[in-house]
Parts: structure tokens; sequence; C-alpha cells
């Protein structure tokens, strides 16, 4: 077997693919990606598996979606982010090939309780915190499971440093690591003089913070990609950048977060576009052509299955994503393939911020009035995990609040052309009965799989 290659997959937090300065016309300040940009293979139809972050890391990390392991929701104190103990990870698979593995930075597939920890799912090295998110001044990482708290600096700076030193030590045998910035994902905050750069753009101080954050962590992953090209190791090392899910675009009128999200329609949370495509761009000198785009429907559930057989590792035959190496390389023509999104708060909903994308073809049942929201409690006892990791040894007990009533009767379906029609703008459903009629009953036969286990 040729040797294996290095994998770097830096996952960041709530970015949407108009926050590269490559793509808004410079409103944001992101060189380094926009330099790999011209040096990676870019996926322009790359699907997130969640438009929020503990399912959508499930399936990045199974190659399964991610309601077979039990990853519904997001919230930590109730359980709702925790991967099933019998789910097999990527970290798992690579270090039984012999891949050093580490985690840097945000875990959130399992944040309370030993046996969800990485360093029990397969991760040999651990910097970072298990739950959704981290103060960036005030933070408490863990290093393996020693705690550390807030030495002064930025936590994007932190997270970059102990990237670099895994990559440093670990250079002499093929090596796996996760980064997982938390940027930027709320609380939204950055150096006072980065701010000011975009401030004195005009920008409002919502958005110029936004940007602050990911400038920082733009000039981390060029120090990061620096340590690889110093140590040699740029050719046999595959690095990947994407995002969990689309971006947070709503905040409030005194802190407006609202930005351009290339012409996409919802954010973070919903399943249309602006909320479930992210950006992917791919480096690997040895292995894949460099600086071109590609069409080609990715999801997050393939890169499982494409990474082991990159590394010569066996794949599991459970898996819903596939090998998309061939494709990738331009050997292979894409399968058509239909791909499923949901997301509810607390309990999965059939027919509620649920999609199915089918060839050109998206149906989209929209999310109702409160299906989303998060009971203040539970927000509250999120908070507190976030500031003190060790305020929750166990899981909130007791049953979860009552789901949303459903309207009466339920909103339409929507039907999307996506090859006419990238921004969701034009409902065509009444157009097209027979289409929808075939996407539900794909719908429900996928929820009848996953749910069915």
């Amino acid at each position: 077997m040729a040797t294996q290659p290095n994998i770097v997959q830096i996952v960041v937090d709530d970015m949407g693919l108009g926050d590269m300065s490559v793509h808004n016309g410079g409103l944001s300040s992101t060189p380094v990606l926009d330099w790999l940009t011209t040096r990676s293979l870019s996926l322009t139809q790359h699907y997130s598996a969640s438009p929020v972050c503990s399912p959508a890391r499930a399936a990045l990390l199974t190659g399964r979606y991610p309601q077979r392991g039990g990853v519904v929701d997001t919230l930590e104190v109730r359980g709702l982010d925790r991967l099933a103990l019998d789910e097999v990870t990527l970290a798992e698979l690579m270090a039984d090939a012999g891949y050093r593995t580490g985690l840097v930075g945000k875990w959130h597939t399992g944040a309370i309780g030993a046996s969800y920890r990485p360093t029990s799912r397969g991760f040999t090295e651990f910097v970072g915190f298990r739950g959704g998110w981290q103060d960036y001044w005030d933070w408490t990482l863990e290093v393996g499971r020693v705690r550390h708290f807030s030495d002064g600096r930025y936590l994007t700076d932190v997270l970059t440093d102990a990237a670099v030193d895994f990559v440093t030590r670990n250079r002499a045998e093929p090596f796996y690591l996760h980064l997982a910035y938390n940027a930027p994902h709320f609380p939204f905050q950055a150096p006072a003089a980065e701010i000011e750069r975009f401030t004195a753009r005009g920008l409002g101080l919502g958005v110029a913070t936004v940007y602050a954050m990911i400038a920082v962590m733009d000039r981390g992953i060029g120090r990061l990609l620096q340590t690889i090209d110093d140590l040699s190791l740029s050719p046999r090392t595959l690095v990947m950048f994407t995002s969990d899910n689309g971006p947070q675009l709503t905040g409030s009128s005194e802190f407006n977060v609202d930005r351009f999200n290339s012409g996409l329609r919802g954010e973070k949370g919903l399943v249309y576009e602006g909320g479930i495509r992210v950006p992917m761009l791919l480096r690997w000198p040895d292995g894949l052509p460099s600086n071109i785009t590609m069409s080609a429907l990715v999801h997050f559930t393939d890169w499982t299955p494409t990474l082991l057989a990159a590394a010569g590792v066996s794949t599991p035959v459970n898996l819903d994503g596939r090998d998309m190496g061939p494709v990738l390389r331009g050997d292979r023509e894409p399968e058509r393939c239909q791909r499923v999104w949901q997301w509810t708060r607390y309990r999965p909903h059939r027919r509620c911020n649920v999609a199915v994308r089918d060839g050109r073809w998206k149906l989209v049942m929209p999310a109702w009035p409160g299906s989303l929201a998060v009971d203040g409690a539970d927000a509250e006892a999120d908070a507190r995990h976030a500031a003190d990791p060790q305020a929750f040894t166990e899981v909130v007990d007791g049953p979860l609040p009552q789901p949303a009533t459903p309207p009466d009767p339920l909103p339409d379906p929507q039907l999307f052309d996506l090859d006419a029609d990238p921004g969701e703008s034009h409902d065509v459903a009444a157009s097209h009965p027979d289409r929808v009629r075939v996407l539900i009953d794909g719908l429900d036969a996928w929820y009848d799989d996953v749910f069915g286990q």
C-alpha cells in the first residue's frame, strides 16, 4: 500500500459560504482561505448533514445519518448530543490502523459522561471542550482529562497552538487531526483591534465582530499550514476545510449579525440551503487535483468512507455515505443519491423542518412556530455547563418539554429546482405534484428506516 496520508480535518463553527472574502468582495478578510482555494479542490455543492452542530458532527465522524446514533439535538444537559456507544467513529478506525489521532477544539457529540469523552471514542489526544461553546477569553479546556483554565489568551489562538503542537510531535507517523474551532460561534467576542479593522470599513459592531473572529481563525489556519509546509509534510497531507452548518444570521437590533450568505435562503437551524450548504476545500498534492471547482453533490456522511479509502483502511458496510475519492479525482461521474436533512428541537418530526434532495429537485417541509425553540431552563443549564463543564456529571433526568403544537393544516411542502433556483426563491410544487409525491415517499422511507431501527 502507498504511504498513508496524514489527514487534517478543519471544522469551523457556524461559518457560511459568504464569510470567505473570496466570495463576498472583500467584506471579510480571509487571505489564507482565499489562498487555499487556489490550491485546493473546492466543492460548490457540499452539504452538512444537519443545520445544527451536534448532528452534523456525528455524521462527519461516523459516515451515518446522526439520527441512527441518537444524536437528534444539541442539548448536552439532556444527553441529546450523545453519540450512541455502539456507533464506530472515524477516529477509532484510524487509530486501529496505526494513526495517531487528535481532537483539538469542540467535541459536542457527548458532553457529559466519561464513556462519551473523545478519548473514549478513538482520539488518543484531546485538547478542547466537550460542550457546544466556550467563552473566548474566560475559557475552560480539557487536556486529556485535566482541566486548564484561561491564561488570558484568545481561545482561537489557544486551539491553533495545540494543533501546531500535535502536528509537530506526530510528524514521523501518520496522523489524523480533527481541528474544531469554536469560531465564529456565539459568544461574539474578538480582540478589540481586530474588531476596529472592520468597524473602520463602516460595518456594524455585530458583523464586524464576526468578521474579526474569522480573521483571527484564518491566520491560525495559515500558521498550521505553514507548519505542515515547514515539516515537508504537505505533499502527503490531506487538508480539509469546512463548517458544521450555515451561519447564524439572527441577532438583535443592538448587535446585528445578519450578513452576506452567497444568496442562499435561510441560516443555521433551517434546512434551506443557507443552513446546510457549507464550504469544502481539499488540498492533497499527492492525491487530488488543485485549483478547480467541482459541482458534485457531496454530503458529510461521505467523508468517513472517503477518508478510510484514502488511508487504505477497511470501510464498515453499514454506512450511509459513499467513497467519493474516484469522483474527486475525476475518475468517475457521481452517482445520483437522495439525501435527507431533519432537525427539530428535542424530538424528530417527519413533517417539520425536513428536506430531501434528489438530483436537481429539493423538497422542504417548513418549520412551524415553536418547533425549534429551547426551554428556558434547558438553555440556562447549557450555559452553566459551558461556563463550568464540571457542573453536571449526569444528564438532566425527567420528561422532555412538550413539543410545539403542529398547525392545522400543516404548511404546504415546497419544491425547488436547485439547478435553476439555488436561492430557493421560487416554489414550484404546484407545477410538479408528481415530483412532490415521489419526494415525500422517499422522505417517509428514510424516516421509517432511520427511526425504525
